[in-house]
């Protein structure tokens, strides 16, 4: 059985016989994991968010934001004409 993740390995992995693999997956197991999605949207609320709109409202600001992290998403106006209506 294949261990599924890194936890798993190190309680399976001897470390008299494999040493310098159970280093490697000491290293792997305190590897921190992250995205860099909250880092995107930090970003892209500076570029919005200027001098000029620090008066807007948190609504109109947080539409700005989504618009701007789903840019790649396309509407067609028939969409958002059947979705207002």
């Amino acid at each position: 059985m294949l261990p599924s993740n890194a936890l798993d390995a190190i309680r399976r992995c001897d470390p008299i016989i494999f040493p310098n693999i159970f280093m490697l997956l000491n290293i792997l197991y305190c590897l921190p994991v992250s995205t860099s999605t909250p880092e995107r949207s930090f970003s892209s609320l500076k570029r919005i968010k200027t001098y000029l709109r620090n008066s807007m409202k948190e609504d109109r600001l947080n539409g700005l934001v989504q618009l701007n992290y789903y840019r790649n998403i396309v509407i067609t106006p028939d969409e958002l004409l059947n979705e207002m209506a």
